[in-house]
């Protein structure tokens, strides 16, 4: 058996369509060409591999705070997908309310796109996210999560760390943004996505200088707060990525068919309760 053939949630990955929801005029960033991804080409890769869930995440580039997208592909979904919305900072509690009804999981803040400053008056936002338990979904890259660590360690919400905190490789383990990352795991409600190594790694695929940092992450959290995700359709790739590839890879990563378990299946069903009915 492999990651090919196992139970599988795909924990990161985008619907772009263009075409039909189109971009805010203006957006910082058009996605377009190999990087557009429609709801019905993702749910071909997903027939293909076998990938039973998706998280879909709404990204910053192209839609932002412009969920309709990624409603209406969950809409439509059958209970295949559930997704991460981008929501103003002010957002009331009643509209959160309503986006979680239509199967919104989690809120994302990405300090790559938008810096840490953006979010220091996040409180409110935080406090609600808790009171309806939704996810608190953190996008950062080397020390950024250094600005933003008083916020999750006061916060009552999950967190989910997108991408792996995005380390600095050359900076080694002990570098302050991952040990910071690695400090949230005694929290008991962080969990990280093991995904998106590209983003970060300075060697090809497979990215062996960014193992290291996997490994570290998963001896912390534990398999239990990690799943997977392919990041498809690729956004701001430098180089050619395909989904079949960065699947059977998770082979490499985790040999074990119990752990590998655990991160494809068991803890991203645990935490986000898809309907295995559908």
């Amino acid at each position: 058996m492999s990651a090919i053939d196992e139970m599988k949630i795909d924990c990161h990955n985008h619907i772009l369509d263009p075409q039909r929801y189109p971009y805010a005029a203006d957006t910082r960033y058009r996605p377009s060409a190999q990087e557009v991804g429609t709801e019905h080409q993702l749910h071909t890769v997903c027939d293909a591999y076998g990938v039973a869930h998706c998280l879909v995440v709404g990204p910053n580039s192209g839609y932002g705070p412009d969920n309709r997208c990624l409603l209406d592909a969950i809409g439509r979904s059958n209970g295949r997908f559930k997704g991460i919305a981008v929501v103003p900072n002010d957002v009331d509690l009643e509209t959160l309310a309503d986006l979680k009804q239509r199967g919104i999981v989690g809120v994302a803040i990405n300090a790559t796109y938008h810096g840490t400053s953006y979010y220091r008056d996040t409180h409110a936002l935080i406090d609600r996210l808790a009171e309806l338990d939704i996810f608190l979904q953190v996008q950062v890259e080397g020390d950024q999560l250094i600005d933003l660590l008083p916020l999750l360690q006061a916060c009552r919400s999950k967190i989910l760390i997108d991408h792996c905190g995005r380390p600095l490789v050359a900076a080694g383990l002990a570098q302050p943004g991952f040990a910071a990352l690695l400090s949230l795991a005694a929290n008991g409600r962080t969990a990280v996505k093991i995904s998106g190594l590209s983003k970060f790694a300075k060697t090809e695929f497979p990215y062996n200088d960014a193992w290291p940092y996997v490994h570290a992450l998963v001896d912390a959290f534990s398999p239990d707060m990690c799943m997977w995700g392919s990041d498809w359709p690729f956004l701001r790739a430098t180089e050619r990525l395909d989904y079949g590839p960065l699947l059977s890879f998770v082979d490499k990563l985790f040999p074990s068919v119990p752990v590998r378990r655990k991160i494809l299946w068991d803890s991203p069903q645990r935490l986000f309760k898809f309907d295995t009915a559908n």
